[in-house]
């Protein structure tokens, strides 16, 4: 198993499926877990699902640099310090074209898929310095890498959050910093279904069908696919491993 034990682990976008499968891990490996979302009735579901006296949660705004500062300080208080950010708060935005997009959705969908990782990692980094390393996982996603028409915004988050990720990872090698990106194809969740039916409202099912087509591997990936690879990033079996892009997505971006 990936050497996570006694790490203090924060997770963005902690009621997510993703975030879940990824705590259960780090819990299952000895870590200690700070859930941080702004939805308070999720977070305590998912607290109340993982029912392990090393999981704590945080209410907070990641777009806003009061509440970043807020779960950095719970962790730091609760749970020593941070040794693993995984970045993963994130939101879809609508489907529409470039030209019908409504600006202030798209700042919305920027403030929280990249303004969001930015003020994490500007935060984080100190208190990982001075404690000699750590690592930082971003959530980014096959629309990181390519392009996807109706979801401007969404697309270029992600694209931004693979730059962020290669220019800290430069700061970041001096001080034992890792800093990497993973990049799933679509993912069994809440998130995709509302994207099926956002780009085609009439039959989402025939969304599912073409994607499925063009990934290799015939299926949807799962929470834990991504979860596996976070805990592995995170991990002292990762320790040569920063700057880099790893797609989790069944083939389909080969």
């Amino acid at each position: 198993m990936a050497n996570v034990n006694n790490k203090s682990v924060i997770i963005t976008g902690g009621a997510g499926e993703i975030a879940r499968q990824a705590a259960r891990l780090f819990l299952d490996g000895g870590a200690r877990v700070l859930l941080v979302d702004i939805d308070e009735a999720a977070l305590e579901a998912a607290q109340a699902a993982l029912a392990s006296d090393r999981v704590r949660v945080c209410v907070a705004d990641v777009t806003t640099e009061e509440g970043t500062a807020h779960y950095v300080a719970e962790a730091i208080e609760h749970h020593g310090g941070v040794d693993v950010l995984l970045a993963n708060a994130g939101i879809e935005g609508p489907v529409a074209p470039v030209a019908e997009y409504d600006t202030a959705l798209f700042d919305k969908v920027m403030a929280v898929n990249v303004r969001g990782v930015f003020l994490g990692l500007k935060a984080v980094f100190p208190v990982m310095a001075d404690a000699g390393g750590g690592s930082i996982v971003i959530t980014s996603s096959v629309a990181g890498v390519g392009g996807t028409s109706g979801i401007s915004a969404y697309v270029t988050s992600k694209h931004a959050v693979v730059g962020l990720m290669r220019s800290v990872a430069r700061e970041g090698g001096a001080l034992n910093i890792r800093v990497n990106t993973v990049n799933p194809a679509p993912i069994e969740g809440r998130m995709i279904g509302s994207l099926e039916s956002g780009l085609n409202p009439e039959d989402p099912s025939s969304v599912r069908e073409g994607m499925t087509a063009g990934i290799p591997l015939q299926r949807y990936g799962q929470p834990t696919d991504v979860a596996n690879l976070m805990l592995f990033l995170a991990s002292d079996e990762s320790q040569y491993l920063t700057g880099g892009v790893y797609m989790v997505d069944g083939g389909m971006t080969c």
